[in-house]
């Protein structure tokens, strides 16, 4: 089965804007929230930008703490940066943006059925895994542990690492996702199936933040 990225979207509402920003620069802000990640060259063709202005918003946003960037790899020329939402980023959308984005994949549902949904859902967890394969491929096994814990914490999960006598534990202090997690808490059961991808190694999820995937 094949799915769009959520097809349909443009016939929704809009989720609210990220709290005090306006203009270009929010719309910036919206469109990683949604995608998770945009070049320079994305944003400008999507905004109708000029590539100078787009760079101009992105290292105002940058030097706000909202935005950082990771540098891939491509096959000519220098790596291209993909911009996505720090912590504090994530942190200006107000929970109506969570309740927009349920009804996003309701619509999704509604048009190709659950497993589409689902399958959009897991896409995002396959391209975070893709992104710290990369990120901690040449790390030692001791350090792998801080350096996944320091990713998903710019992704909004407040996420700590402690050593631990059989391996480490990983604490997520937020769930970015809490909404979605209740109405797909399969949603959960692909996170625990991306940790144990990214650790190498089977997973014990102690508790959990959202209603929908247990307490």
């Amino acid at each position: 089965m094949t799915t769009s990225p959520l097809p349909g979207a443009a016939d929704l509402p809009l989720p609210d804007g990220p709290i005090g920003h306006r203009g270009p620069r929010g719309e910036i802000l919206v469109r990683l929230k949604g995608r998770g990640g945009a070049t320079t060259a994305e944003l400008s063709e999507e905004l109708g930008c000029s590539l100078n202005a787009v760079r101009h918003h992105l290292k105002e946003l940058e030097a706000e703490g909202a935005i950082t960037f990771d540098r891939t790899p491509r096959g000519v020329g220098a790596p291209a940066h993909t911009w996505r939402l720090t912590a504090e980023g994530h942190g200006l959308f107000p929970a109506r943006y969570e309740r927009t984005l349920v009804d996003l994949l309701e619509h999704v549902v509604a048009s190709e059925g659950r497993q589409a949904a689902v399958a959009l859902l897991e896409r995002q967890y396959r391209a975070l895994a893709d992104r710290l394969e990369h990120e901690t491929r040449r790390l030692p096994a001791e350090e792998r542990g801080a350096a996944i814990a320091r990713v998903l914490d710019a992704e909004g999960y407040m996420a700590t690492w402690a050593r631990a006598a059989e391996g480490g534990l990983l604490t997520e202090h937020n769930c970015p996702h809490r909404l979605i997690a209740e109405r797909f808490p399969e949603v959960c059961d692909a996170e625990e199936r991306f940790l144990a991808e990214v650790f190498g190694a089977p997973v014990e999820r102690r508790s959990r933040i959202a209603g929908g995937c247990g307490t």
